[in-house]
């Protein structure tokens, strides 16, 4: 619903494509395009994805037209390849719900080619990071990677909170989060699950918060240059923090 309901974080995605300078090209990492083994989308011209149901129409009638990048597609999969994380090209994938809405108040115009790549789940944080990496010199060449999911995500909380009141968990998770992002402790947030609080109620399964991990990796460096933009806290449950990595010496 962020789609039709910007609320915080509409405003935020556009302050930060503001000041960042225009991409040749955007790669994403969304929590709706799982699989066992790295994905790469190579369509020319992605549809715009609905992968949900249950909404309202209106949301049904939205598009992002963006163009594809085949050609990037196939470096980005050969990055993966020399990373030891062979991908599959699929050159019929559209751009999901992950990807096209923030991509709506980002860059509006829909004029920036994008690919997506997928997440695994069931390989972990660290898997996820590595993929990053791989892909981070891609930075160089004006691409800039996204990890799009959501730092806390237990749907089943749907109608136990609202915004006057929030779950218990997730502010204590989110500034969990933040301190060893911004402390650049990587092995605490690879196990996260152990020692993060309320990790397994802000998270019953991880694979929203696993394109964190995605970004992170696209830092370049382990000195992550971690900064948080607080986007509020969406129906008490779903905290909507961005981050921007820009590593750091």
């Amino acid at each position: 619903m962020t789609a039709l309901e910007p609320g915080q974080v509409g405003p935020r995605l556009a302050e930060l494509a503001a000041g960042l300078p225009r991409p040749r090209a955007i790669v994403m990492a969304s929590a709706h395009w799982l699989g066992r083994a790295p994905m790469v989308s190579a369509a020319a011209q992605p549809e715009t994805l609905h992968d949900f149901g249950g909404f309202p129409a209106a949301l049904y009638q939205l598009q992002y037209p963006a163009p594809g990048a085949p050609e990037l597609a196939r470096q980005v999969a050969a990055r993966l390849a020399d990373a030891g994380l062979p991908a599959v090209l699929d050159s019929q994938r559209g751009l999901d719900h992950g990807a096209w809405v923030p991509l709506r108040y980002l860059y509006p115009q829909a004029d920036i080619p994008v690919l997506q790549v997928s997440i695994q789940p069931g390989l972990g944080p660290r898997h996820q990071f590595d993929m990053g990496r791989a892909l981070a010199p891609l930075r160089e060449q004006g691409v800039l990677l996204v990890g799009s999911g959501s730092i806390t995500h237990n749907l089943h909380d749907w109608r136990n909170y609202d915004q006057a009141r929030e779950a218990p968990y997730v502010r204590p998770f989110i500034g969990w989060i933040e301190q060893k992002l911004q402390a650049n402790d990587l092995p605490a947030l690879f196990d996260y699950r152990r020692q993060a609080p309320s990790a397994v109620q802000a998270h019953p399964t991880d694979e929203h918060l696993l394109p964190l991990y995605f970004a992170m990796g696209a830092a370049g460096t382990d000195q992550l240059g971690a900064q948080r933009i607080d986007a509020g806290i969406d129906l008490g449950f779903l905290a909507m923090d961005i981050y921007r990595f820009d590593g750091a010496s």
